[in-house]
């Protein structure tokens, strides 16, 4: 009887699988570094929190103050209660209750021949966290229910190292005409971006290092280019543009979404995003509490940065606290602007 295989020698495996990017345009990709950032990717010192939320937080605390000696114990009961009920819905049903955006973008320089092509993105996965492999699995049924024409997988797919394999077989449920393709977040160099390319390798999902890919559709053609992740990669938007010409029409897949105001002078017409998860919690007026490195610009949704669109997903995973900010897949339908 044959013995189960341990997820270290999952991981062994699927590092031993080349992966063939010989049709990628752009620069020769730089090596993809085995060892893993030495560093601690939960710094809090690369977070920024928004002030109004502490100011709200001390309002609340002191109106709670005066109710408890308003009203005693029967109030410390409800405030209690309800406590007790808004961490049970922060951290047990909105995280788990993902939602399917679809978003309408109106671009102007989109060829007529392209008018209506789809385009299916998913990220922030951070597989091996509480959620995060049904969140994965329910965006994958979407995306075979939707059947967009392409399918972009925008970063921060591993959140530990040891759920890398799971990776392959859900990822490789995912069918697009025009194919998937993915970038790198900077989780997955920190639990080993080697691993995760091995994982997308298996199932023929190429990973877009400063490199671009020419697709056809109903007569017309566009580039879908992606970056490496500025955090502990070499982002390199002239790599990523390399053989495009002047005047194509160029999707861009960047996991930071504050690299738009470069990336626009670089002449993409669309960008797609993750990396800040919307914030995780919001509120409104107040917006998102906290904001990573790289996301503190462009946060949530639909933006214009320059003459280029922008789109930041909330994204699948990640920390199992999040309110007002539900997690997403998204289905775009470009159309002529």
């Amino acid at each position: 009887m044959a013995t189960p295989r341990t997820k270290t020698r999952l991981l062994e495996e699927l590092h031993t699988a080349p992966a063939d990017q010989s049709y990628l345009l752009g620069s020769e990709p730089r090596p993809i570094p085995v060892r893993r950032p030495d560093r601690n990717p939960l710094d809090p010192s690369r977070l920024v929190y928004a002030r109004s939320w502490f100011a709200v937080g001390a309002a609340a605390a002191a109106v709670g103050g005066l109710g408890l000696r308003q009203f005693g114990w029967a109030a410390a009961a409800g405030m209690g209660g309800l406590g007790a009920a808004s961490m049970a819905y922060m951290t047990r049903f909105e995280p788990a209750s993902p939602t399917l955006e679809h978003v309408t973008l109106r671009l102007p320089t989109l060829p007529r021949e392209l008018d209506g092509l789809r385009v299916g993105q998913i990220t922030d996965t951070h597989m091996g966290t509480k959620y995060a492999a049904r969140n994965l699995a329910w965006a994958v049924e979407q995306m075979q229910r939707e059947r967009p024409e392409l399918i972009a997988i925008t970063g921060d797919m591993a959140g530990a190292h040891e759920a890398i394999p799971e990776i392959t077989p859900l990822f490789g449920r995912l069918r697009a005409p025009l194919g998937i393709y993915a970038v790198p977040g900077n989780h997955d160099y920190w639990e080993g971006l080697a691993d995760i390319n091995a994982a997308l390798s298996v199932v023929g999902i190429p990973l877009l290092l400063n490199q671009n890919r020419r697709l056809e559709w109903n007569g017309g053609e566009l580039w879908l280019a992606g970056v490496d992740d500025l955090w502990d990669g070499q982002l390199n938007f002239a790599s990523a543009r390399a053989g495009i010409p002047r005047g194509g029409f160029t999707i861009l897949m960047a996991h930071s979404p504050d690299v738009a105001d470069e990336a626009a002078e670089h002449g993409f017409a669309l960008q797609l995003s993750g990396h800040t998860h919307g914030g995780h919690l919001r509120l409104p007026k107040l917006g998102a509490f906290g904001h990573p490195r790289f996301g503190v610009r462009y946060v949530m949704g639909h933006y214009q940065v320059g003459d280029m669109q922008l789109y930041v997903s909330r994204g699948l995973g990640g920390e199992s606290l999040r309110l007002l900010c539900r997690p997403e897949a998204t289905i775009f339908t470009l159309r002529c602007g």
